[in-house]
């Protein structure tokens, strides 16, 4: 394990290398997932290719209950507090939360202000849903501020719905989650498993999959809050009872198991059972939590593997963050040349992937990391 970030609070424990290595391995994963959704959107098609690239979302979740487990558990009541948890969550997360915004009312801006069905914005409007993004005030369909029209959560930046489930599982795991002993929580991550087994794999939402939690409506918002506090709460059940599991090329193996796992193809259901649901439950239930414990048992044994996890540790939230404003003006562009296969298009959304990627670099080195140094000598006081 080592320190990974010159932006990082002066006492923040050692990083789990690997895990911050499949973390970056998760991002690029989505940003690869929503190339695809693009030629689905545009055709209106299923999605092909990387069919469960979602499933990256509750492999952050998992990962997020695992680290935040390990590194404040053993804190409450001695040097941490409700209020310096909540700033040393609000200064990791919300300056990225704030720029994925901003790049989203820019390139919405660039793309006319218009919503998917041609309906013209006004800009006042465009103002006021970066506002509510900023302050991360979610969009209840159908309203004003709502400036897309297809009902996102956060219609200038749709990945910040997985962040506003992130904030409340943070806020319970201050509240309540911590306090409980490990037996509790062992009943609590049983009870969620079970629900969330029976939500995706009879269907409650209706898509056949567990890609749910993007827009307000009840089975979306109940969805992605069992989509957050299920791997959540099983993060923080294994950074408890933790025991290393040594697995040499754990970091490589993990890595190819994600990219086999969200390309699977769609699995047919019947009207009362979804098969793709079931598939989808043993990842998060099962594979994704051995994957964190072989990731958090290694460390990386050469330079190149040092390199390659800290480079993909330090992207990887930038890079979810950001990266969606750019693939609205890919999508309408998808929809206005009437191209409806990467094969047509792979040069461009070769371009836009590796856009992507130097966007979230830039955004980390020349936004990120120097207003988190900012606010945590102003706010928290604790770096010299």
């Amino acid at each position: 394990m080592q320190n990974i970030s010159s932006a990082a609070f002066s006492d923040t424990k050692p990083h789990y290398e690997l895990l911050d290595g499949l973390r970056g391995v998760a991002a690029l994963l989505v940003v690869w997932y929503h190339v695809f959704e693009g030629y689905a959107f545009a055709g209106g098609t299923l999605i092909e290719g990387i069919n469960h690239g979602y499933l990256a979302v509750d492999f952050f979740f998992i990962l997020s209950g695992f680290v935040i487990g390990y590194a404040y558990d053993d804190r409450w009541g001695k040097s941490l507090t409700l209020k310096n948890f909540f700033k040393r969550r609000l200064i990791r997360l919300h300056p990225m939360v704030v720029m994925g915004a901003v790049l989203g009312a820019v390139t919405f801006m660039l793309q006319g202000s218009v919503q998917w069905d041609g309906t013209h914005v006004a800009t006042s409007l465009v103002m006021l849903a970066l506002l509510c993004a900023m302050f991360f005030i979610p969009a209840v369909p159908g309203a004003a501020y709502e400036v897309r029209g297809n009902g996102e959560m956060f219609p200038l930046n749709g990945p910040s719905w997985s962040l506003f489930f992130e904030y409340i599982g943070n806020l319970l795991y201050a509240l309540v989650l911590h306090r409980l002993s490990t037996r509790v929580l062992t009943g609590v991550v049983v009870v969620l498993g079970v629900a969330l087994a029976a939500f995706a794999s009879f269907d409650v939402s209706g898509y056949g999959n567990i890609g749910v939690g993007w827009t307000l409506d009840t089975v979306n918002f109940v969805g992605g809050l069992l989509r957050m506090l299920f791997p959540f709460s099983m993060g923080l059940l294994l950074s408890r009872r933790f025991k290393p599991v040594r697995v040499r090329g754990a970091f490589w193996i993990c890595s190819l198991i994600l990219l086999v796992l969200f390309h699977v193809p769609y699995l047919p259901g019947t009207d009362s059972f979804s098969f793709n649901g079931l598939f989808e439950t043993v990842c998060i239930v099962v594979v994704f939590p051995a994957l964190i414990v072989l990731g958090a048992s290694g460390a990386t044994t050469d330079v190149f593997s040092t390199r390659v996890c800290k480079f993909l540790g330090d992207i990887s939230y930038p890079l979810y963050i950001t990266h969606y404003a750019f693939m609205y003006l890919f999508y309408a562009w998808l929809i206005e040349k009437g191209y409806f296969t990467f094969g047509e298009t792979w040069q461009v959304a070769l371009c836009v992937y590796v856009w992507n990627v130097v966007v979230a670099y830039l955004c980390l080195k020349l936004y990120d990391e120097p207003v988190r140094r900012w606010l945590s000598r102003r706010f928290l006081n604790k770096r010299k």
